[in-house]
């Protein structure tokens, strides 16, 4: 037995979660060998921080946040790539390997033939994916600590925001997967992710946009994310946050409900 294995044996798990905590494990134990893979997903966001954030930083030197507080461009961009990181490793396991798992490898019709239910799946699923977005969350955020971009005791939550932010992208994007039908379906998971990388607030604050913008900006659940992680990575705390939790926590709500019952429709029906 794993150290993983024997520290889900002894802590008890949390309300709601039951079964589903052996779907996770199961995926747990498919990566043990496969740890190379795994980690793999959070190097996109590190270049980003060295090229953009460090390389561009040099010509860009400091940028005033919405907050009002004037900070050094990598220090900007830093929480935000975080954020992407959580979404990165998020999207990866609830699109793509979940599809394979349901369509071509059948995994879920052999779990339904168990005790498990369609909503143990899916809570299992998206636990499985926000936990890898928050493992390349912690490793980014490492990466930033030793790259002096971290200052904010605050900071010690950006984990955490970070689960919220896999959360929500997990749970959206495994309901998203159920509806999908070829490999073709996905290049709208590449069109929905990456313009919400690229224009989330990412590089830029949001007051740069035009006016006409802002409230599309804003919509987004990526914004939200790199909203939460930049004021905890800045120290620019207030109530205001509590908007961005409560976005994050209710869409992820929603994928768990929405998930649940497509497979039901799905492999029961």
């Amino acid at each position: 037995m794993t150290a993983v294995s024997r520290a889900a044996v002894v802590v008890p798990a949390p309300v709601g979660i039951g079964l589903a905590r052996h779907v996770l494990m199961r995926n747990v134990t498919a990566f043990r060998r496969m740890w190379l893979l795994l980690l793999s997903g959070f190097v996109e966001p590190v270049f980003y921080l060295f090229s953009i954030g460090i390389g561009l930083g040099a010509l860009v030197r400091t940028v005033t946040t919405d907050g009002g507080t004037v900070v050094p461009y990598a220090e900007f961009v830093a929480p935000a790539l975080l954020a992407a990181s959580a979404m990165n490793g998020a999207v990866a396991d609830s699109t793509y390997n979940v599809f394979f798992k349901l369509k071509y490898q059948k995994l879920y019709d052999a779990m339904l033939a168990t005790p498990l239910s369609p909503r143990d799946i899916a809570v299992g699923e998206i636990l499985w994916s926000l936990s890898r977005g928050a493992l390349y969350s912690t490793m980014f955020l490492v990466v930033a600590w030793v790259a002096g971009l971290v200052h904010s005791w605050w900071a010690l939550l950006a984990v955490p925001a970070a689960v919220l932010v896999g959360l929500a992208f997990g749970a959206i994007g495994m309901f998203a997967t159920t509806f999908m039908s070829s490999w073709q379906h996905f290049d709208y998971v590449t069109l929905a992710v990456q313009p919400m990388f690229l224009f989330s607030a990412t590089f830029f604050p949001l007051s740069t946009y035009p006016d006409a913008l802002q409230w599309v900006v804003s919509a987004t659940p990526l914004y939200q994310g790199v909203a939460l992680e930049r004021a905890l990575l800045l120290g620019e705390v207030g109530w205001g946050l509590l908007w961005h939790v409560g976005y994050l926590a209710v869409l992820g709500a929603l994928g768990v409900w929405g998930t649940s019952r497509r497979i039901a429709t799905l492999l029961l029906t």
